[in-house]
């Protein structure tokens, strides 16, 4: 039987990195809603607001 480690909060704030994933995955999400529904989306490029258009929503 495989034994489970909690991790306390602050290990996990330390570490960063589930927190980095989970953040990841739920842009993912959002972006390939918005693709999916025809909605723009607004990007940070080259020190500008930039909006882009579904078809060209990298997902």
């Amino acid at each position: 039987m495989e034994t489970e480690i909690k991790k306390s909060i602050n290990e996990i704030f330390e570490e960063g990195t589930p927190i980095d994933e989970a953040l990841k995955q739920a842009v993912r999400k959002a972006l390939l809603r918005h693709k999916q529904a025809g909605n723009p989306v607004v990007v940070w490029q080259n020190g500008k607001m930039v909006w882009l258009k579904p078809e060209e929503i990298p997902v």
